[in-house]
């Protein structure tokens, strides 16, 4: 995956997640729990994307 398609996705997302915020009522901790959930999902898609994700499973501490 290029690093443009991958900038162009995190665009995307926070497009998307900025017309959500901004135009669809809803109550403030709903909404704080969408946006964490949808920055959670984001940065284990990037681990992922980076070959980071299989190696931070693989730490045992």
């Amino acid at each position: 995956m290029s690093l443009l398609s991958i900038l162009i996705s995190i665009i995307v997302v926070g497009v998307v997640l900025w017309i959500i915020n901004t135009f669809i009522p809803m109550d403030r901790q709903i909404k704080r729990i969408f946006n964490l959930v949808v920055v959670v999902a984001l940065i284990i898609w990037l681990l992922k994307a980076f070959g980071l994700f299989t190696y931070l499973t693989n730490i045992h501490v």
